[in-house]
């Protein structure tokens, strides 16, 4: 049987790698950010239910620009360089830094945020510093614990339990996700629709 794909129409609008390239806000905006090798690229295509919309690379760091998307003319899903990539170079860790700075300081119309971390991981300090800065910036934000399939059933909510601690309070949701079964993507899909168009009564 066939599936039915959540969005009919989506595009590459485009790419930025310069701050005074920033398009013009004229829709609403979820922007996805992670560390590198968290899964961004495949969450991005999970949520919009293709498998190669965004490109997903093996090598960590490949996002180099804001890539744009436009999703059935209604919204857009900004797909943010990945950050904490040490073996990148000076130059292009401080353009990564500029960009996603810009970005987020901007007045742009950004309903939410989506921050990915791996769930086998520990929070750290640049995880500390990057959720207090969007604090700073008044953004609202989820929690996306990606790669949940690495982990077994019964040991996820000991790794879960040290981010919930550490920024949960802070995020308008937490979600357990993993691209490669599927498993929390329809909740968070249907989660973050609501946050941009929320449905009256």
């Amino acid at each position: 049987m066939k599936v039915k794909k959540p969005f009919k129409e989506i595009s590459l609008t485009k790419r930025v790698f310069r701050v005074e390239d920033l398009p013009v806000g004229t829709l609403p905006e979820i922007a996805f950010l992670g560390r590198s090798n968290v899964g961004k690229s495949s969450l991005i295509n999970a949520f919009i239910g293709q498998k190669r919309l965004a490109r997903v690379s093996s090598r960590p760091g490949f996002t180099q620009a804001l890539h744009f998307f436009r999703v059935d003319h209604r919204f857009w899903v900004v797909d943010l360089p990945g950050y904490g990539f040490a073996k990148a170079p000076a130059d292009v860790q401080k353009n990564w830094s500029l960009l996603i700075e810009k970005y987020l300081t901007s007045p742009r119309p950004i309903k939410l945020l989506i921050v990915i971390f791996d769930l086998r991981r520990k929070p750290d300090d640049l995880d500390n510093l990057l959720i207090n800065y969007i604090t700073q910036q008044r953004r609202p934000f989820v929690m996306v614990l990606n790669k949940v399939d690495r982990v077994k059933k019964t040991s996820r909510p000991h790794y879960a339990k040290a981010w919930v601690q550490a920024f949960g309070p802070r995020a308008r949701h937490t979600f357990l996700t993993s691209c490669r079964t599927g498993e929390g993507i329809k909740e968070f899909r249907h989660f973050v629709l609501q946050e941009i168009f929320p449905q009256k009564g």
